[in-house]
């Protein structure tokens, strides 16, 4: 138990996020205590979270990783279950997490994702900084802090890992191909700003030939041809990334 005698803390990032949030939150209560995070929220995400949890933490934050070491400090429970706002709990991953905190064999655990593009389910093909199969997600305070980046920020473990659960979580990541399209540019920008903040984005032949790699390995490798046209561009999105990403750095000038 922690010194305030809660033992499971849910963490959840917001932003302007009130049409999903609610059907987030709802799956959280087998938690000790749920904090939200609210990153520049103009819409109504804080009066949905208020119905669910006292604990807000409201702000403005420009890199990703800072904002969930923001939630990730605010947690007054032993262990943290971290979420996005676009997840979701089902009753046999929750059932899951209280065994393993409740005898856990290590400080950090694995969650397997299911990730959803609209209504369906795509298996295959994710990778490259473009989708995630699974995510250090249950871990004990203290063993989990985030680098600084913007997007993808590098993560720093302490602890000893433990067995990756069963369970996945329901990860609604897209709406449409169109809106994974405007992740890439998202993404890309985002991390363009990263690359000029570091002082080296690489060289421009170097991540041409990152296509190719990027590409059989999402589209082959994992097995994305399985998935049809969603596994093509999940790949294609995620070749396409390193060099967008260097070209934006090297081409437009940072804000």
């Amino acid at each position: 138990m922690s010194k305030d005698g809660l033992q499971l803390s849910a963490l959840v990032v917001a932003h302007n996020e009130e049409a999903q949030l609610a059907a987030r939150l709802e799956c959280l209560s087998f938690a000790d205590e749920t904090v939200v995070v609210l990153d520049k929220c103009t819409d109504d995400s804080k009066t949905v979270a208020m119905d669910y949890t006292d604990r807000l933490i409201e702000g403005s934050w420009e890199r990703d990783g800072e904002r969930r070491n923001a939630g990730i400090e605010a947690c007054l429970g032993a262990w943290i279950f971290e979420i996005d706002a676009d997840e979701r709990v089902p009753d046999a991953l929750a059932g899951e997490i209280r065994a393993v905190i409740e005898s856990p064999d290590g400080d950090i655990f694995n969650i397997p994702v299911d990730n959803y593009v609209g209504d369906r389910l795509v298996r295959h093909g994710w990778g490259g900084l473009f989708g995630k199969n699974g995510y250090p997600g249950l871990f004990r305070k203290g063993v989990k802090v985030w680098g600084r980046e913007r997007v993808h920020p590098h993560l720093h473990v302490s602890g000893r890992q433990g067995a990756d659960l069963k369970t996945p979580i329901s990860h609604y990541i897209d709406r449409d191909i169109s809106d994974m399209l405007m992740r890439l540019d998202r993404y890309t920008t985002l991390r363009a700003l990263d690359l000029a903040d570091s002082g080296d984005i690489g060289s421009f032949p170097n991540m041409v030939r990152k296509i190719f790699s990027r590409f059989w390995k999402c589209y082959v490798s994992r097995r994305g041809y399985r998935e049809g046209g969603h596994g093509f561009v999940i790949a294609l999105c995620a070749a396409l990334y390193p060099v967008l990403s260097h070209l934006k750095a090297a081409l437009e000038p940072a804000p």
